[in-house]
């Protein structure tokens, strides 16, 4: 008897603990929420790597000089342009083509010099999704300080290519329609990189070549009749980042 008495006192104190899970088990919910609200950003923007364009760089001229910042501030930006520099040549009388140097920079935190494709870099944080459009215009034909012409001399763009960090479902359109070549004409405004509605959003690259191109992507063609100096010719590209974007 008294065994059957522990049985049924140790199945009363189980049964009270199933009673209390089931109460334990009830619940009760509760929303909060989270926000973030972005603003335009008007502070400018560094130069960045063009193989790897999430890493800032400081630019240079090949013999590791900064080049003085040019970049202009504000939502809409136009940060950096290449300067395309030919070097000495030999006077002759056949036609020949030229190539522009790397872009040097030195990477962040580094001292010694890299090099990589020439590149003019945009950047739109106005929030707006608007799109924008990126010309060039060469002021005038390759001159000499007094005003001597170099006759005949084209510039062209080969290999370019929008790069970016940001998704590439979201890339700018490349010389209006995506041309393989395109010849500068002195005087005239073309466009090179136009990003249309929802495009074109972050820092992007209008990028002459990659790695193993970059060498043989901004030419300069210069025709053997050209009467040539033993001097120094010069020009200079315009570059314009408009609101508005032209149709591609």
């Amino acid at each position: 008897m008294k065994k059957n008495l522990v049985c049924l006192s140790s199945l009363l104190v189980l049964g009270g603990s199933i009673g209390m899970l089931s109460v334990q088990a009830e619940e009760a919910s509760y929303t909060s929420q989270g926000s973030v609200t972005f603003e335009q950003d008007t502070s400018k923007t560094d130069p960045v790597d063009p193989l790897n364009p999430d890493k800032p760089v400081i630019p240079t001229d090949p013999d590791g000089n900064e080049i003085p910042d040019k970049g202009t501030a504000g939502p809409l930006s136009l940060d950096f342009a290449s300067d395309f520099l030919f070097g000495t040549q030999k006077i002759t009388t056949t036609d020949q083509d030229y190539y522009a140097k790397l872009q040097s920079y030195k990477k962040e935190g580094e001292t010694t010099l890299s090099t990589g494709p020439n590149y003019i870099q945009v950047t739109d944080k106005r929030g707006t999704q608007l799109g924008w459009s990126l010309s060039v215009t060469q002021q005038e034909q390759f001159k000499t300080a007094d005003e001597e012409v170099l006759e005949g001399a084209v510039i062209a763009f080969n290999n370019a290519t929008a790069v970016s960090s940001v998704d590439s479902a979201y890339a700018p359109t490349i010389n209006a329609g995506g041309a393989t070549e395109l010849k500068l004409v002195p005087g005239s405004q073309q466009p090179v990189m136009t990003a249309a509605e929802k495009q074109g959003m972050g820092t992007w690259l209008y990028r002459l070549g990659d790695e193993t191109t970059a060498d043989k992507s901004v030419k300069l063609s210069i025709p053997g009749k050209s009467v040539k100096l033993a001097k120094e010719y010069t020009t200079t590209l315009t570059w314009t980042l408009a609101s508005t974007p032209t149709n591609p």
